[in-house]
């Protein structure tokens, strides 16, 4: 026995070199691999953070497609001094407790027509929204005087709030709501006491009349984490002769003889496509510089005044006033897509659009072009209104087909442009059928980078909304020999087709386009019919002017803030409150799917052995 003790090896006592040298291999280790990873992505750059963001939808039970009705509004104040009236509209936001993939998406929204010159407006708009959920949702509606010349006066607001969904749900009919003045304009309820002191049949308070019907159960599938716009499928035109003139660009008119002309005018456009858009078209902001994450996010001061100045550009770019045009329809329609159609003037010009599509279809796109002279014009931060998350961007063009019944790059079809075909522009009407047409859309976007593996489903949503329209997807990259010279091409025409054009005015009066003195004499008359303030008006212009051409590059972004600062304060504070409160929410349902949370009585509980909960305060979902 103790010679089998003598034969086992005696156990070494820990020497101070043993952590150093396992450090060392394992430092050893760390090395080897970045070296491997520097032999693999030697020839491969580095992209920066952005793009495609493959975040699932929450998961959620199907829920209801609800109609809301915006009937009329009664009794509202006046605005407008001159016309002792106001013109109105409504702007509405859905809340529901459904969880969003990132705080930062987008919330749902609907704008109203606005009515002219009247108190008591009469919408009678309809909106069809899918997949609102059985806990319920908020209603939120903002009135507003529309003020092109200024800031839009807010009336006051109204909330509608149901607790709960089911299939028995009777709904709610031309129910009238109080207007809350509280946030509305101070002056323009002062005009309304005013009267409302000489007349007694003037009232202070005012309604507006909303339904609400449930359609029935949306077929989701198992997915019903998320809510959409079915419709209707509303558009509107934006005409700017101002930024038309800066940025060089015209839209097609006809002058007093007959004859084509064109006239300075800056056009934007909005489409609001059926739902749903595909789950995963979801693509972020690129940060391809450090200082786009401020800008997008509006943290730092750099970030601030960027945020600022695109905001406002959206705004400017995307103005409603007394020349911008509605229309809608029920569903997407033969008739829908002509309107596309005529919106991007058919096949005319060889136009290049930059267009963004948001999260819940709302389709946004202008001209582009080398010769614009506004930068941020054709950038997608401004179409996207500084939002991180958009579904698609790029840009797209419009070509005539000779035959309806090929495709575009089937053997022997030939378009316009490149190839001149008769029946159509530049010397013909363009044919009324969309099958003539085909659209050419790309992601050539460097703000999103959106990821060409996912143009087949951008196909198919737009095929979808724009029937029989021929839709072609072209990749910035792996397409991209092919989409230069489609572009290049387009480019050529429109060099060709806009020599020796009349330019037009908006009083109708024409004049030779190589006449620039003349043209600026006629922009500085309609500058003076349009300010009512005088030399006031006319610096502010000139000062937009500046604005819009220089001050972006500059970082001097002073002076675009008008109206009442105080109630616009107001106003963000209010909107940040909000999507804190959803964050809070999203948080906190976090909490009780993770079993930290208990429901008790109707509240939101901490299990027994958590912290202590105020039982008489709820708890926001």
């Amino acid at each position: 026995m103790e010679n089998e003790k003598d034969e086992r090896p005696s156990q070494r006592k820990d020497h101070r070199t043993d952590a150093f040298a396992t450090k060392l291999v394992e430092k050893t280790a760390s090395w080897q691999q970045k070296a491997t990873r520097r032999a693999t992505t030697k020839n491969e750059k580095p992209q920066p953070a952005g793009g495609l963001d493959e975040t699932p939808i929450p998961d959620a039970p199907p829920g209801y497609t609800m109609k809301f009705t915006f009937h009329r509004a009664n009794s509202l104040p006046m605005a407008d001094l001159n016309s002792f009236s106001s013109d109105p509209y409504l702007y509405v936001q859905l809340n529901t407790h459904l969880s969003s993939r990132h705080k930062q998406d987008p919330l749902m929204r609907f704008r109203t027509p606005t009515i002219r010159k009247s108190t008591d407006p009469v919408w009678n708009c309809e909106w069809v929204v899918a997949n609102v959920p059985s806990t319920g949702f908020k209603l939120k509606a903002r009135i507003y005087d529309e003020d092109p010349a200024d800031h839009d006066d807010r009336l006051g607001n109204i909330h509608l709030a149901v607790d709960s969904l089911h299939e028995n749900w009777t709904g709610i009919k031309e129910q009238h709501y109080k207007i809350k003045k509280r946030m509305g304009s101070k002056r323009a309820y002062l005009i309304r006491g005013c009267a409302a002191m000489v007349n007694r049949n003037v009232e202070m308070s005012g309604n507006v009349v909303i339904s609400v019907q449930m359609l029935g159960k949306t077929e989701v599938g198992n997915n019903g984490g998320r809510i959409w716009t079915v419709g209707p499928c509303a558009w509107s035109r934006h005409l700017s002769p101002m930024i038309g003139r800066l940025a060089g660009t015209k839209s097609p008119g006809q002058g007093k003889d007959g004859a084509k002309s064109e006239r300075y005018n800056f056009q934007a456009n909005q489409f609001q496509l059926a739902g749903p858009v595909p789950p995963p078209l979801y693509h972020r902001y690129v940060e391809f510089k450090p200082f786009i994450a401020g800008m997008f996010t509006a943290t730092s001061l750099r970030g601030r005044i960027l945020n600022r100045a695109l905001h406002h550009q959206h705004s400017r770019i995307y103005n409603y006033d007394r020349t911008t045009v509605y229309g809608s329809f029920p569903s997407p329609s033969k008739a829908m897509a002509l309107q596309f159609l005529n919106l991007v003037h058919y096949d005319r010009g060889g136009r290049i659009f930059t267009y963004v599509l948001t999260l819940d279809g709302m389709w946004r796109f202008t001209e582009t072009g080398k010769e614009y002279g506004i930068d941020l014009l054709s950038k997608h931060t401004m179409h996207s209104d500084v939002n991180i998350y958009v579904a698609f961007a790029g840009e797209f063009f419009v070509r005539r087909l000779k035959s309806p019944n090929k495709e575009p790059f089937d053997s022997g079809q030939e378009t316009h442009p490149s190839v001149e075909i008769g029946g159509g522009p530049p010397h013909d009407d363009p044919p009324a059928d969309p099958a003539y047409y085909a659209l050419y859309i790309d992601n050539d976007s460097g703000t999103y980078r959106p990821n060409a593996e996912l143009l087949p489903l951008l196909k198919e949503f737009m095929q979808k909304n724009l029937p029989g329209l021929k839709i072609v997807t072209l990749d910035c990259g792996g397409d991209a020999e092919r989409m230069g010279k489609l572009k290049k091409e387009q480019r050529n025409k429109k060099k060709a087709e806009g020599k020796g054009t009349v330019v037009m005015q908006d009083d109708g009066s024409s004049l030779s386009s190589s006449d620039e003195e003349e043209l600026n004499e006629r922009m500085r008359e309609y500058d003076a019919e349009e300010d009512e303030e005088g030399r006031k008006g006319e610096k502010e212009k000139e000062k937009t002017k500046r604005t819009l051409k220089k001050e972006i590059k500059e970082s001097k972004f002073g002076g675009w803030i008008h109206g009442d600062r105080e109630r616009e304060q107001r106003e963000g504070k209010e909107d940040e409150q909000e999507l804190n409160e959803k964050s809070e929410g999203d948080e906190e349902r976090g909490k009780q799917s993770n079993g930290e949370l208990i429901q008790h009585d109707g509240e939101l509980m901490p299990k027994p052995n958590g912290d202590v909960v105020d039982g008489n305060k709820k708890t926001r979902k």
